[in-house]
């Protein structure tokens, strides 16, 4: 008990990140490059060699318009102004990109040490750099410069409101500006439909035909409970949700409850039982006699993938097919989400939720937040604070702001069970006492990944194609994590790859199915309603509705 509250205290004071972790990393990383005598070699050559490029390039550069001596990664895109290739702005940010490069080498590559311990040192390395990039400071950043020499200051005056505004949010709990203007029910989440279900863990909200007829086979959605479930039902014009049904199918979504500390002690077997079969059991009553295509989005489809294991090792057969959007069922890549989940940052972490009940959702946005700091700390910081410049709010990002919290129990089984023992892939995770096996799935899958994944990463999810026994449509589309499942037709420049496995089909690698497989333009939403009603058994009339508990949204999706 008293190990506990003081890893909890300990852990609200460091966000959540385990020191223990950091001094193990670094120490692993410390140590194998002290007795690397041809690794210390190699880096004062490059260091050399460096400087001499960056003294010739300064050079030539204070002389006239000079080519730059090393160019920024593909995904950075802090230096693409015209700004920054004017002198002395493009020496300071060809300064910053050969140290940036030359940390990297220092931080990886070091025989001995541990994967995980590389992957730790290198990622911190890498925030703190950031953290002094010349971006952030008005001295050194041209575009920030310039804007207070026309404004006469007013952008920094306009940037320290907008400091005391976001204070302010915080402290009340409120939203970031412009969120309200986004409210689940009329400007999202708006499509109609009623809450058919309530149990204590989730909503189930049955959305009206739109069609006269409809496909045979309902649709059942099960998002992810990390945030709220209308990702998939955002504005009209890019909601999936919306889409289907204009398409002419029964659409049923789940709509998780946001958990708090009476329900601290929900575990995975209660998401199972009370979420996907419950929600499973109510279509079936609602559309009887007839076989469901089933749908799961990350947290949301490793359930499906559960739930649809356990039903086939049940014999039952209730599922016409099975999509998967940007989810894991293997965790050994599970790219830089990794960096926070070992034995040491667990421990914390169960320490924190044992004494809240829960995870809270500033502990969860932040570490999402590290992962793309860049993106979503230093730029917003400079644009916001120091250009005093608000960016306009939209749909996806007002979502994203509306977090949830996480369950002491179940996140701790989730991040243990899954993420750090790997058991459903490697067929430990039991139900009943008895394991699920992800090869005992029968139904066809659709499978889609997204090319720039930060939380599942591409490979990662391509993996199930090791262990299913069953027909598999793979989709690699282009966007990230949420830009790449909410990829509605007509959106300009997107692309997408689709193959298809047979059962029976030999095994391809994920780069050997890349090159392989051409990209297409345009959205994959209509390539997988076509999937979808391929294997429709007909049309028929809508079916009747579910006693109404309320309409859609329902209650849950405001709870905050």
């Amino acid at each position: 008990m008293t190990d506990r509250m003081l890893h909890a205290a300990l852990g609200r004071m460091t966000s959540g990140i385990s020191p223990a972790a950091l001094a193990l990393a670094w120490m692993d990383w410390s140590l194998h490059l002290a007795q690397s005598p041809g690794k210390w070699a190699r880096l004062c050559d490059k260091a050399l060699r460096k400087a001499g490029r960056f003294g010739d390039y300064a050079a030539r550069a204070a002389a006239g318009p000079a080519a730059p001596c090393i160019q920024p990664l593909p995904q950075d895109r802090r230096f693409d102004g015209a700004a920054w290739q004017q002198w002395p702005f493009n020496v300071i940010q060809q300064g910053f990109l050969l140290n940036q490069q030359w940390w990297h080498n220092v931080t990886t590559g070091i025989g001995g040490v541990a994967p995980h311990h590389e992957q730790v040192v290198s990622f911190v390395a890498r925030q703190l750099l950031d953290m002094m990039s010349p971006v952030n400071f008005v001295a050194t950043n041209p575009e920030v410069l310039q804007a207070t020499v026309q404004q006469g200051g007013m952008n920094v005056a306009k940037g320290l409101a907008h400091v005391a505004d976001d204070w302010w949010r915080l402290l009340t709990d409120r939203p970031p500006a412009g969120a309200d203007d986004f409210v689940p029910g009329r400007q999202v989440a708006a499509t109609p439909g009623r809450v058919v279900l309530r149990n204590r863990l989730m909503e189930l909200i049955q959305y009206a035909p739109a069609t006269a007829d409809v496909h045979a086979e309902p649709v059942l959605i099960v998002p992810a409970w990390i945030m709220k479930y209308y990702i998939l039902d955002l504005s009209p014009h890019n909601s999936l949700v919306n889409y289907l049904v204009g398409r002419g199918h029964t659409v049923f979504m789940i709509s998780w409850h946001n958990p708090g500390e009476a329900d601290r002690d929900l575990g995975m077997d209660d998401y199972l039982r009370l979420g996907v079969l419950a929600a499973l059991d109510a279509v079936n009553a609602i559309v009887p006699d007839r076989r469901v295509n089933a749908v799961g989005y990350c947290l949301g489809g490793t359930l499906l993938a559960i739930a649809a294991a356990y039903l086939a090792g049940r014999r039952d057969e209730r599922l016409q097919s099975l999509t998967l959007f940007a989810a894991q069922t293997d965790f050994t890549e599970p790219g830089e989400l990794s960096l926070f989940i070992d034995d040491s940052e667990l421990d914390l972490l169960e320490d924190i939720m044992w004494r809240q009940g829960y995870l809270q959702t500033r502990q969860m946005a932040g570490a999402f937040q590290l992962l793309r700091s860049n993106d979503l700390v230093w730029s917003r910081i400079v644009n916001d604070y120091l250009l005093g410049q608000r960016q306009p709010m939209n749909d996806l990002m007002a979502w994203n702001a509306d977090a949830t919290r996480m369950p002491y129990r179940m996140h701790g089984e989730y991040l243990r069970r899954l993420f750090l023992k790997n058991d459903l892939f490697e067929g430990r995770y039991r139900i009943d006492g008895r394991p699920v096996a992800l090869a005992d799935i029968r139904a066809p899958l659709f499978v889609v990944a997204t090319e720039s994944d930060h939380v599942a990463p591409w490979k990662s999810v391509y993996k199930i194609n090791l262990v299913a026994d069953a027909d598999v449509t793979f989709v690699l589309t282009s966007g990230g994590h949420n830009a790449g499942i909410v990829s509605e037709p007509g959106h300009g420049g997107r692309h997408y790859r689709r193959a298809r496995r047979s059962d029976g089909d030999t095994y391809v690698a994920p780069d050997d199915w890349l090159a392989a497989t051409p990209a297409r333009d345009g959205s994959w939403w209509p390539a997988w309603a076509d999937w979808l009603e391929a294997g429709s058994t007909g049309r028929t009339a809508p079916p009747a509705p579910g006693a109404a508990l309320g309409p859609a949204p329902g209650r849950y999706v405001l709870e905050r």
